[in-house]
């Protein structure tokens, strides 16, 4: 494989399938794919159109089986969280990242979602977009206009300022492991949602928690959670936004939560405690054998 071409391409390219399949697992295996095809092509004239067609088309049949399983999944399916604080994601485009509007993304059809992500999050100009996916730029144009209408349906808003969501985010950890549970009454928006992601495997939630009341509740159960296990917070920028890796005293990895900050209070948390989709971060806890 061309080492140069590679180091040049790979964010690209992986930044297409994950905003295509919201799997990092699955990107990586996209970007393996699509650099495999691309050493045993003739010279590439073109290699950013060119990898970027692989990866699109490889992607799109990936998202097809993908949706069948998603079918089945057992509670809530959040996208595979990433850590983006290392500089590696333009800061435009991290909204564009967030477990939200990939959430989103799960309604539109395979080719309304690559003309959206070619078109909305990496700039593509339609004449490329269409001979990406084979089809002509007026039906790109209408492509986009329906993933449009059905992403804005339900956008997501964030705090403007990445002052102000650090600054809550923060806030919100430190009163959270003092465990004062009435502090966190003042963090939390009218209707915050807790979503959480736990693929059956006992310890998610089957459907979400939504209120200020109820969520509070759900978060002190969780207090008590974490003073009987003995993990901790570890503050993190989670695609994008602000979140945490909840780790025991080893360093283990327990699960992964981003907030999602609007006028200065914690709109949704997401919490995303399936293992599968967590061990491209690193060494993760034995759930198994947590609770002593």
């Amino acid at each position: 494989m061309d080492q140069a071409l590679y180091a040049d391409y790979r964010p690209l390219i992986f930044s297409v399938a994950y905003h295509m399949l919201g799997s990092a697992a699955d990107a990586e295996d996209v970007v393996q794919e699509t650099f495999l095809r691309a050493l045993q092509a003739p010279e590439i004239q073109h290699p950013k159109a060119y990898l970027t067609t692989i990866a699109t088309r490889i992607a799109i049949d990936q998202l097809r089986s993908a949706r069948v399983k998603r079918e089945r999944y057992f509670g809530e399916w959040i996208p595979e969280p990433l850590l983006t604080e290392d500089g590696a994601w333009h800061a435009e485009t991290k909204d564009a990242l967030s477990l939200a509007v990939l959430t989103l993304l799960e309604q539109l059809t395979e080719a309304e979602r690559a003309v959206f992500v070619l078109r909305e999050v990496l700039d593509f100009p339609y004449q490329e977009i269409a001979k990406i996916i084979d089809k002509s730029e007026a039906s790109c144009r209408q492509l986009l206009s329906r993933a449009r209408k059905h992403v804005q349906a339900d956008q997501p808003r964030f705090e403007v300022s990445p002052q102000r969501r650090a600054a809550v985010a923060e806030q919100f950890f430190r009163v959270f492991e003092s465990g004062e549970t009435a502090g966190l009454v003042q963090l939390l928006a009218d209707d915050v949602v807790f979503h959480g992601d736990g693929g059956g495997n006992g310890w998610g939630i089957k459907s979400p928690v939504i209120g200020k009341l109820q969520v509070t509740r759900f978060l002190g159960g969780l207090l008590r959670q974490q003073d009987r296990l003995q993990v901790h917070l570890e503050p993190a920028e989670i695609n994008g936004a602000p979140g945490a890796l909840v780790r025991t005293a080893d360093g283990a990895l327990v699960n992964v939560i981003s907030l999602d900050i609007v006028d200065g209070r914690i709109a949704a948390f997401r919490s995303v405690i399936n293992h599968d989709k967590l061990r491209h971060l690193g060494p993760l806890a034995d759930l198994d054998t947590l609770v002593p």
